[in-house]
């Protein structure tokens, strides 16, 4: 029993020069992907990826309709069709598919370089857009939130930071 009073003694003045430690350094953790884009830049670029795929969008919604369509045909005269006619809508549906699916691939392999592309390109953006945060903020120590199993919301300075992107670029193509 005197074991058990002296190791809560001991935890509870750990926990309490473990809080003393913490009132002394102002913690913030980053989503730096989330702060990246959420950002304006990065609603520039969505914006430029949605008019170059558009076309490919429209073709994967009609290859989707058309998809339905032989379904739909297929379920209603299933009774009353030939072997052949049943052979040639299934080859069909699977013309459609792989067609949608090269459409989906090229799309999604584009999609990912870009973004590669842009976080590459904001690197230099969001650390000047963290350090401005960090001096404004008076920060001792920034987490990254994959390095936090738990954070209290307060400390989560992802909106400063994309506010931050946001502020320098506005500047920036003011200058």
């Amino acid at each position: 029993m005197k074991t058990v009073k002296s190791l809560i003694v001991a935890l509870s003045l750990m926990l309490f020069a473990q809080g003393a430690f913490a009132q002394d350094t102002k913690i913030g953790v980053l989503n730096a992907l989330q702060a990246l884009f959420n950002s304006d830049a990065a609603r520039v670029v969505q914006e430029e990826l949605e008019q170059e795929f558009s076309q490919d969008e429209q073709r994967a919604n009609e290859l989707t309709e058309q998809l339905q369509a032989l379904q739909e045909e297929y379920q209603q005269n299933e009774a009353v069709m030939t072997e052949d006619e049943i052979r040639r809508m299934n080859s069909d549906a699977q013309d459609l598919q792989v067609q949608l699916q090269l459409i989906q691939e090229r799309v999604q392999q584009a999609l990912q370089e870009k973004n590669q592309e842009f976080l590459a390109s904001m690197q230099e953006e969001l650390a000047a857009a963290v350090t401005d945060v960090v001096a404004e903020g008076g920060f001792d120590l920034i987490l990254n939130v994959d390095s936090a199993p738990y954070f209290a919301p307060v400390l989560d300075i992802t909106a400063r930071v994309t506010a931050k992107l946001n502020e320098n670029e506005q500047r920036s193509s003011e200058e």
